[in-house]
């Protein structure tokens, strides 16, 4: 492991840290690591403790045109640190080791980073509630396609008499989509400790481990039992069966163990935005059929020749999951088109900008004539 100052350490420093760092070692900026963003700025932690930090201009105006560059929790950042005032200038992200990224709210195409730079995602998920299978996909596919290893949390079992109900009816589910690369799935609860212990592993030096699921599913319970106090508030669920959002914003915790924890505010829905090689690989039954399709843009609904639908007509594709691939394929190409759209968009304004700035231009004046 590469070695570092206990400060940065502590803040999971590891071999990718140091070689993203390279290319900033002699620029007089230090490294540090976004702990937290709020309308006003973001929350860095450096070498020299917590700073509130600002982007440079030449950051702010990329970050304008390029969602994907502006910082998020978890990012490593260049920092030109002014200690005496307890400040710091972000001047760059460092090159991410892995992104969670979903597509952000509203109609305009955008990524939002939900956490960047975590070793592993746990999805959260409680007991005493039936598995939303779709939701678990659609979770998993986006947390293979950040790069960070999944692993699935079965919280609250404390209020079930058994847990092999939900581990029966998710087993099939993360057999087709890990294939030889098997989910990690552990059984817990606060009341009873089962299973805690189990998680240490996830949580140790360096590692940096994000958890993500809907409101209520005992997130912020896990993360308290980890920094060892009630830092976070919990909360369960309404009488409508839907969480309670106890947590409101995203951020990083340096946890006494060593390890770190992002928290997340509570998600049902993730819209993809970078999980398209993930499908296939989260479809990995269907994808395989789908190579003896007659068409290679076969959209497994009306064509000929489609070997999918002919599974999925002879029992062999449950009609629930061919619903659920053919919706995120949907979502994909219609994210496609919004993203061509979007780049349509963006050229036309520079080239209106260009043209205006060219007949406000003295200097052209006589060319035009």
């Amino acid at each position: 492991m590469t070695e570092a100052p206990d400060p940065l350490a502590r803040l999971g420093w590891d071999e990718h840290a140091a070689g993203a760092w390279a290319a900033h070692r002699g620029d007089g900026n230090v490294p540090g690591r976004v702990a937290a963003e709020h309308r006003g700025g973001y929350v860095v932690l450096a070498a020299a403790g917590e700073l509130r930090g600002e982007l440079a201009g030449k950051l702010r105006k990329a970050a304008a045109k390029d969602a994907m560059q502006k910082p998020a929790v978890g990012d490593w950042v260049a920092l030109d640190v002014h200690a005496a005032a307890g400040t710091a200038t972000i001047h760059a992200v460092l090159p991410r080791k892995t992104v969670l990224t979903r597509r952000a709210a509203g109609r305009a195409a955008a990524p939002q980073i939900v956490a960047a730079d975590v070793d592993s995602v746990f999805i959260v998920h409680p007991l005493d509630q039936p598995p939303n299978l779709r939701r678990l996909e659609r979770y998993l596919a986006i947390t293979l396609a950040s790069g960070a290893a999944p692993v699935l949390a079965l919280t609250k079992a404390d209020l079930v008499d058994s847990a092999e109900p939900v581990l029966s009816a998710i087993r099939p589910l993360l057999a087709r989509i890990a294939g030889d690369r098997p989910v990690p799935v552990h059984v817990l609860s606060s009341v009873s400790g089962q299973g805690l212990d189990e998680l240490d592993a996830y949580v140790a030096r360096p590692q940096t481990t994000a958890l993500i699921g809907a409101s209520g599913v005992g997130k912020s319970t896990l993360i308290n039992r980890w920094l060892g106090e009630d830092r976070l508030s919990t909360g369960g669920l309404r009488d409508d069966g839907k969480g309670r959002h106890t947590t409101t914003h995203r951020e990083l915790l340096v946890l006494p163990r060593g390890g770190l924890v992002i928290d997340t505010p509570g998600m049902r829905e993730l819209g993809l935005w970078n999980a398209d090689e993930s499908v296939p690989e989260a479809f990995a039954d269907i994808a395989a059929v789908a190579e003896g399709c007659r068409f290679r843009d076969c959209t497994h609904a009306h064509e000929p020749g489609c070997a999918v639908v002919a599974a999925a007509a002879a029992g062999q594709i449950e009609p629930e999951r061919l619903d659920s691939y053919r919706k995120l394929v949907a979502e994909l190409a219609s994210l496609a088109r919004d993203r061509e759209t979007a780049a349509r968009n963006r050229a036309r304004k520079a080239d209106h900008r260009a043209l205006r700035a060219y007949y406000k231009d003295p200097r052209t004046r006589g060319q035009r004539d």
